[in-house]
């Protein structure tokens, strides 16, 4: 249920479908060097994930990517893990007023997981900012809707969506979000601070896992900006 990548990182991965694509979702699952776990981009809490979470350790974080990529879920987590604190995106809080958020994301990761889990908020688009994460022990960088990559293993479909997206096999935002971007400086900037970090492995919020050449792997899928 759970693939584990390294000592202290997982991900599980369900199915999604959007505008009649197969595209499907990944969560992350990190154990902090504090013994708790930090979730991000939530999937529904089955008891089946209930369980496989609580062999973990404690759920303390729950974390989204944007204010529309992994906040569907959370009011399980939070009626599930009543001391578990929820965290909002920029603009979450607004879209989701039935649930009570106890801190809203920046470009500054909170003291309690900052020994692990670094972030940068993805600027620039007209409608979306997205928090990517960087889990610093395992040299991986956690992305949402910036970060699709879609390869053999999706639905013929999907793979001649992901083509006209300019997502088959390479890391980015689809079409649309590319055409949503109002200030290229900005959004540039983003990009770069990713960047710099040392990472190696990627986690997309839709399609494959790069386990290794991450960073060019960036590099490649966003030449169009950098």
């Amino acid at each position: 249920m759970l693939n584990q990548w390294s000592e202290r990182l997982w991900t599980y991965e369900e199915p999604l479908r959007f505008l009649g694509f197969e595209i499907g979702r990944i969560m992350t699952v990190i154990r902090l060097s504090s013994g708790g776990l930090f979730i991000q981009s939530p999937s529904e809490l089955t008891a089946e994930l209930k369980s496989a979470l609580d062999a973990l350790g404690e759920v303390r974080f729950v974390a989204p990517a944007s204010k529309l990529h992994g906040h569907l879920y959370m009011e399980q987590y939070e009626a599930a893990y009543p001391t578990a604190e929820l965290l909002a995106a920029p603009g979450l809080d607004v879209r989701r007023p039935d649930l009570q958020f106890d801190q809203l994301l920046g470009d500054t990761p909170d003291p309690r997981w900052a020994p692990d889990i670094d972030q940068v908020a993805i600027l620039g688009n007209r409608w979306i900012s997205e928090i990517a994460y960087f889990h610093r022990p395992s040299r991986t960088v956690i992305l949402g809707d910036v970060g699709y990559h879609i390869g053999d293993g999706s639905p013929l479909k999907t793979r001649i969506m992901a083509h006209v997206a300019g997502v088959y096999k390479q890391v980015g935002p689809p079409l649309d979000f590319r055409l949503t971007i109002a200030n290229n400086t900005s959004f540039r900037r983003s990009l770069q601070d990713v960047l710099a970090w040392d990472f190696d492995r990627v986690i997309p919020g839709h399609g494959d896992i790069i386990e290794s050449g991450g960073k060019q792997a960036v590099l490649d899928g966003f030449e169009w900006m950098l």
